[in-house]
């Protein structure tokens, strides 16, 4: 639902006085004066009793270096938090004033914020805006009267089948930054990386740093006339990683409203600012979180009574569904729903179940299998993404590579032979035909001088994995910060059937967890999975860890990690 007042040039009811007040002329409408501000105020989403909006208000007057946006509801509307502006409310009157980041307006420039709000009875669109004291223009045109001052949305008006293709990707100045600081760095700084909003505060930048908007408006000034995908990560699930502890959430277990309302719908109204509409935005949806209901909940010995406790209200189904429904309204916004990796999902006790799972959440809360574009495997993990040195068809010594203790009894060696097995489960499962798949391939690329030339030894069925297998963590269990690893493929479009790119969506040199407990306000927990003298559990069959010391909390910049990345990279560096 959106209702709007969008701004417009008409004729105002002035004329220049003998004081030689000069008033702008709209090109093209000789003699009629530009009003001085305009203001879109856009309703996005309204369920009775609460709405998001959007505002953007255009200032043709001198420039500003501050900037306040007022005006007065006629019901009840009370604002409860905002974005992109300090939001206040005294009565029925609000005031909007600029952010530190962005105060400056110029002659022609625009600045767009968000809130959300409650009312009861109706949820009428102010009549009346200020900006900085001077009344700006508003009509009653809704959202298809774009009005003589917004062209309406630019870009593509259907979604491309497959968004990498033909396309630049987005280099992360923040990320980029950091990596051309690394001695050797600025041979992979220009590599395209993702944009994580990990928490509600990062959809306004967290301690001075990019917010959502400003890496749109980013993605914008590098994307020039051609095409550029821009790749966020969603990821704020209530009850978040319930197997893990490393990065767990804000959000406790049954925070679902908070989650919709606070977090997605913010997200949402950005995406759909017509601002953005020529640019392809990919959307990671919700990593590590539907897997885990299939494999560690119930009597299985990997379980954990958090994951029990998401699997019996549902939350992860209703979140990834409202995210999927809200996000993927746009035409230029395609979703990819996280789909663990082969080492996780591959057992055939998880492989179709997995399937049928993504489907429950692809088609709860107004979601539907349209609003899925596509899935992601290996997303900030470390499985190979080709073993070349065998198949899961080979047998040695009189047994199958399924009975080597590498493999035990996976149907999937690597992850491109699953992404593209896995594509073809979720098509028989209901997901559209058309779909693609993604391939994290930051930190799988397991080079360097340990990266076996050639099979194993064919004494028993375990050398011959031993020796050949390129994935040298000690269990693929092992998910954290893991010593060894190197850069993998460079991002690509359609490098294989199904596959609709190779992303680095986990940027290469960002911490996994810390290896020791780490006080902090992220909401970051401390797992001993990332403890390098931790003997194991279950889920990595008792093995050691194998993760790096001296590690950071999770996200934040790991140099040691980043260097032996580049190090190891496969292919190599020049």
């Amino acid at each position: 639902m959106s209702r709007s007042r969008t701004a417009i040039l008409a004729a105002l009811a002035l004329v220049a006085g003998a004081s030689g007040t000069a008033l702008a002329v709209v090109p093209g409408d000789a003699g009629i004066a530009a009003a001085p501000c305009t203001v879109d105020y856009k309703v996005q989403n309204d369920w009775g009793s609460g709405f998001t909006a959007s505002v953007t208000v255009t200032n043709n007057s001198a420039a500003k270096s501050s900037w306040a946006v007022k005006w007065s509801y006629a019901g009840s509307q009370k604002v409860t938090n905002a974005w992109n502006a300090k939001v206040t409310q005294s009565g029925a009157a609000v005031t909007a004033a600029n952010e530190s980041y962005n105060g400056t307006l110029a002659t022609g420039g625009s600045a767009s914020f968000g809130f959300q709000g409650t009312y009861s009875g109706s949820n009428a669109v102010p009549a009346t805006f200020t900006l900085d004291g001077v009344t700006c223009n508003v009509d009653g045109g809704g959202p298809t009267d774009p009005g003589p001052t917004d062209p309406g949305p630019t870009g593509p008006s259907t979604k491309v089948d497959n968004p990498y293709a033909g396309a630049k990707m987005y280099v992360n100045p923040e990320w980029s930054a950091k990596a051309a600081a690394e001695p050797g760095g600025s041979r992979v700084s220009n590599q395209p990386t993702a944009v994580w909003l990990d928490r509600i505060a990062a959809i306004n930048g967290v301690n001075g740093g990019m917010g959502l908007r400003d890496h749109l408006d980013a993605a914008l000034t590098q994307k020039g006339s051609g095409e550029l995908v821009i790749q966020l990560v969603i990821y704020n699930l209530p009850g978040r990683d319930c197997a893990a502890l490393a990065s767990n959430g804000e959000l406790g277990p049954t925070e679902i409203d908070k989650y919709k309302t606070q977090y997605i719908d913010p997200i949402a109204a950005i995406l759909a600012d017509t601002k953005y509409a020529g640019l392809r935005i990919v959307n990671t949806i919700e990593i590590d979180s539907l897997p885990n209901l299939v494999t560690n909940t119930g009597s299985r010995p990997t379980a954990t009574p958090q994951c029990d406790v998401m699997k019996a209200n549902g939350n992860y189904q209703k979140g990834v569904g409202y995210a999927l429904n809200k996000l993927g309204d746009a035409p230029n916004v395609y979703n990819y729903i996280d789909a663990g990796h082969h080492g996780w999902i591959g057992w055939d006790d998880n492989f179709a179940p997995s399937a049928a799972l993504f489907k429950e959440a692809a088609t709860t809360e107004g979601a539907t299998v349209n609003d899925v574009h596509g899935f992601i495997t290996n997303t900030a993990n470390y499985s190979a993404l080709k073993e070349n040195n065998f198949t899961i068809n080979d047998n040695v010594a009189g047994k199958s590579v399924r009975e080597s203790k590498w493999v035990d009894w996976n149907r999937y060696v690597d992850e491109l032979s699953f992404a593209q097995g896995f594509r073809n489960q979720l098509v028989t499962t209901g997901f559209n035909s058309g779909i693609g798949m993604l391939i994290d391939t930051s930190r799988n690329g397991w080079g360097g001088t340990a990266r076996p030339a050639g099979p194993g030894a064919t004494t028993t069925v375990d050398t011959y994995i031993e020796g050949g297998r390129y994935d040298r963590r000690i269990h693929i269990g092992n998910w954290c910060n893991q010593a060894g690893a190197g850069l993998g493929e460079r991002p690509q479009a359609a490098p294989a059937a199904g596959i609709d790119a190779y992303v680095w969506v986990k940027p290469p040199g960002e911490s996994d967890g810390s290896s020791s407990a780490i006080p902090n306000d992220e909401g970051k927990g401390f797992d001993r999975m990332c403890d390098p003298t931790y003997t194991g559990n279950p889920r990595n069959g008792n093995s050691m860890s194998g993760a790096l010391p001296n590690a950071p909390v999770s996200g934040h910049w790991f140099s040691a990690q980043f260097q032996q990345l580049m190090q190891n990279a496969y292919p190599p560096l020049p």
